[in-house]
């Protein structure tokens, strides 16, 4: 399939067909990441797994840096 970028504002989309979003399980409120290897562009629905990592790995470092602040609000 190919596909062609439209104008959307001062940018462009990629329109993706509804048979390949229901076959994918994406709706408009899916998460996606975005990435490239340098020749490809790689659209991934985000799933709760890892979004769940990325939320726990800024949970640490909220807490680590501000550990003491927490302490002095929870007693």
């Amino acid at each position: 399939m190919i596909k062609h970028l439209t104008q959307h504002g001062n940018s462009s989309a990629l329109v993706i067909d509804k048979a390949i979003l229901e076959l994918l399980h994406i709706s408009q409120h899916t998460p996606l990441e975005v990435v490239t290897d340098g020749k490809n562009l790689i659209i991934s629905p985000v799933t709760n797994s890892e979004r769940e990592k990325k939320f726990r790995q800024a949970l640490l470092k909220v807490n680590q840096r501000h550990a003491k602040t927490l302490k002095a609000l929870a007693g």
